[in-house]
């Protein structure tokens, strides 16, 4: 997976490990719940949409737009997450829909026209950035128009304090991430970034975007006890994540934080 302003060595030795990941039931709890949060925002049909896929990784979310008829550019600067992506996308039969860019993302005004796109997909892609902020303010001129949008998916600080307590039994850890800017990513090891929901937005709206939901992705299934079984009980453990992360007071504490904002009215304006 495509990770600007860090070494994209772990990312190109791991691909095996991240597709892996992908198919656990966690990975798959986060991967359709953002995709489902997703949808809800995007219009009926998206055929003929053109979209955008910032640190593609294995295509996961990327082909499934383009199952569903739109057009979507594979950013990444990890060749073999892109060989991955690329089987994925032949596997699908959705070739003729996807197009794979090899980059790095801080370069994106470079690789591609301002206002090419209608919606542009950005999932744990900030959180390994040290300053996401210049991304954000390049993905704003990529967007088409005001009805065009953002998917923003990033590591939640309050997620990472109950994972610490509850999940890792560490209390000492749990009380540092309280006010750490950065966490342990397990997978890759090394740093993650955390956010805050009110800080995301923030920073959205100082790149000009205009933020109109936020959501919650995996408020408890990582909590469940082990007598509950993760992949028999997927569709209903999904279901009430579902319901869970559209309230504000279970998204504040789930373990990643999505949100969709679209381009601000006054940049529109202003390209005129």
């Amino acid at each position: 997976m495509q990770r600007p302003g860090q070494s994209v060595a772990p990312f190109e030795h791991s691909a095996g490990k991240y597709a892996h990941y992908l198919e656990t039931p966690e990975g798959r709890m986060r991967l359709d719940l953002a995709f489902a949060w997703l949808m809800e925002s995007l219009p009926a049909t998206v055929d003929s949409l053109y979209a955008l896929d910032i640190g593609c990784g294995t295509g996961a979310t990327a082909v499934q737009l383009a199952q569903l008829g739109a057009y979507v550019t594979l950013l990444d600067a990890s060749l073999p997450m892109l060989d991955l992506a690329e089987r994925a996308a032949r596997q699908a039969g959705v070739t003729e829909r996807v197009v794979l860019k090899h980059g790095d993302a801080a370069h994106l005004t470079s690789l591609f026209d301002a206002a090419a796109f209608d919606v542009i997909i950005c999932h744990n892609v900030l959180e390994y950035i040290e300053d996401p902020e210049p991304l954000l303010s390049s993905a704003v001129r990529m967007l088409r128009d005001n009805a065009s949008l953002i998917s923003v998916l990033v590591r939640n600080r309050a997620g990472e304090v109950l994972k610490a307590a509850i999940k890792d039994s560490d209390l000492a850890a749990a009380e540092n991430s309280l006010t750490a800017e950065w966490g342990h990513e397990s997978l890759y090891g090394g740093k993650v970034r955390l956010f805050t929901p009110s800080g995301l937005q923030a920073m959205l709206e100082r790149a000009s975007f205009s933020v109109s939901s936020m959501h919650g992705v995996r408020g408890i299934s990582d909590y469940l006890p082990q007598s509950i079984s993760r992949s028999e009980q997927y569709e209903r453990i999904f279901q009430l994540e579902r319901k869970l992360g559209s309230k504000p007071e279970f998204a504040a504490v789930a373990r990643y934080t999505q949100c969709i904002a679209h381009r601000a009215a006054s940049v529109m304006r202003g390209a005129r």
